[in-house]
C-alpha cells in the first residue's frame, strides 16, 4: 500500500491516485452551514475501465457525467431510489475517480444533524453511513457537480487539524459492491464507533438478472 498522501494541500492530494486521496481524507472535516463531521470512513472507486465496481466503468453519462473533473467536486447520486450518497471527484480531469463520504463522526451542529435524522438516533448513528451522513448534512442532488475547495459550493472540506497516524488507519474490502468485491479500497479510522459495519454484496441469483450492484456505495 502506497503510503498517505500529506494534506495539507487539499488540491494536490485529490488531484492524486484515488487510494491514496481516499486514505488522506480520513480526520478531514466536511462542513454544511453549521453541521460539521469529522470523517471516519471512505471508499475509493477508480474509473473507466479500471475498476468494476464504479459508476464510471462502462464510460461517461449523464449521471456520472461530474466524476470526470475536475477534482474536488462533488458527484452526488441518488441510491435504490431512497438515498442521496456523496462522493468527491480525484485525479486528473477524464479519469472519473472518486473517493464516496461513507461516515463520520458529528463534531459540530449536532441539534440540525439530529432534527433531520430523528431525535433519538444514536450520536454513533448521526453519519454512520453514506445515506446517513448526507442527510445530516442535508445535501441532496443540487450539491451534485458543485466544488468543496473554493467557497462557491455548498459543503466545504478542510484538512484535519492534526496528522493520522499509520497505524491508526484499516483497510478492507468495499461495502455492498456486486464487482471487485475484494478489492482493499475501503479505508477507515480503527476503534471509531461511527465506522459503519461491513456488508458484503448478495449473491446473484443462477438464471437470472437483478438490478446493478450497489456500485459506489
Amino acid at each position: 500500500m502506497r503510503p498517505p498522501a500529506p494534506v495539507g494541500d487539499l488540491a494536490t492530494v485529490l488531484a492524486g491516485p484515488v487510494d491514496v486521496a481516499a486514505r488522506a481524507l480520513l480526520g478531514c472535516r466536511v462542513a454544511v452551514g453549521d453541521v460539521e463531521v469529522r470523517l471516519t470512513e471512505v471508499e475509493a472507486y477508480a474509473g473507466v475501465g479500471a475498476d468494476p465496481a464504479s459508476h464510471a466503468h462502462r464510460g461517461r453519462t449523464p449521471r456520472n457525467a461530474p466524476m470526470f473533473g475536475p477534482p474536488g467536486q462533488l458527484y452526488v447520486y441518488f441510491s435504490y431510489g431512497m438515498h442521496w450518497c456523496g462522493n468527491v471527484v480525484t485525479g486528473p480531469p477524464g479519469q472519473a475517480a472518486a473517493v464516496l463520504l461513507r461516515a463520520g463522526e458529528i463534531i459540530a451542529g449536532h441539534r440540525a444533524a439530529r432534527r433531520r435524522r430523528g431525535l433519538r438516533v444514536p450520536d454513533r448513528d448521526l453519519a454512520r453511513g453514506p445515506a446517513r451522513l448526507m442527510a445530516a448534512l442535508g445535501l441532496d442532488g443540487t450539491a451534485n457537480g458543485t466544488s468543496v475547495l473554493d467557497g462557491t459550493g455548498p459543503l466545504s472540506l478542510t484538512p484535519s487539524p492534526v496528522p493520522i497516524p499509520a497505524g491508526a488507519v484499516r483497510t478492507g474490502p468495499r461495502v455492498g459492491v456486486g464487482a471487485a468485491q475484494h478489492t482493499p479500497w475501503r479505508f477507515w479510522l480503527a476503534g471509531e464507533p461511527t465506522v459503519s459495519g461491513y456488508r458484503r454484496a448478495a449473491p446473484r441469483p443462477r438464471g437470472g438478472r437483478t438490478g446493478a450492484p450497489n456500485v459506489t456505495g
